[in-house]
């Protein structure tokens, strides 16, 4: 795989604690990304799925894995190996993509099949500037959707995923 840089300890890309791989490549070049260091396809490093997958072992506190860019459909077949990794440990993958789920279910493309079919959660749209919004929960602007991808695959269309730990309601008074 050809990564940009790794975070073996995030707690903003996803429930719980994570770790975090921003793959390299992208072709969306969003206005305002967080990592245009990510955009050039040649840019990074190569790291084999086989070592990711050792980071998921070195770490017991883990709840997830999340795939994270640049884009990690660029790389989807890497991507859906390591998520299996992940799973084996019981864990859960989130991956963030700008493309829309009705794109990556409307193409004919058997590994983006692949790493939905391995994805929990899908952070699916473009990131929009205007859009930006620190209340957007996971995400960087408030047009991207937090995908319930089984239960969209299983319907056919987006289900939007609820939140569903303990502190999903809780709100901080104002003072």
């Amino acid at each position: 795989m050809r990564i940009a840089n790794v975070i073996s300890d995030s707690i903003v890309d996803g429930p719980g604690l994570r770790l975090t791989v921003f793959t390299q490549g992208c072709p969306h070049h969003c206005p305002g990304c967080h990592n245009p260091d990510t955009w050039p396809a040649g840019g990074g490093e190569e790291r084999s799925v086989e070592d990711l997958a050792a980071l998921l072992e070195a770490n017991p506190l883990l709840k997830g894995l999340t795939l994270s860019g640049g884009e990690p459909f660029l790389q989807a077949g890497a991507c859906a190996a390591l998520a299996r990794a992940a799973r084996r440990r019981r864990l859960d993958v989130w991956t963030y993509t700008g493309y829309t789920f009705e794109t990556l279910t409307g193409a004919d493309r058997e590994d983006w099949r692949e790493l939905l079919e391995e994805t929990d959660v899908l952070v699916d749209g473009p990131f929009l500037q205007e859009r930006k919004s620190y209340a957007a929960l996971f995400r960087g602007s408030d047009n991207q959707r937090l995908i319930d991808v089984p239960a969209s695959l299983a319907a056919g269309g987006a289900v939007l995923w609820r939140r569903s730990d303990p502190l999903a309601h809780f709100t901080v008074p104002e003072w």
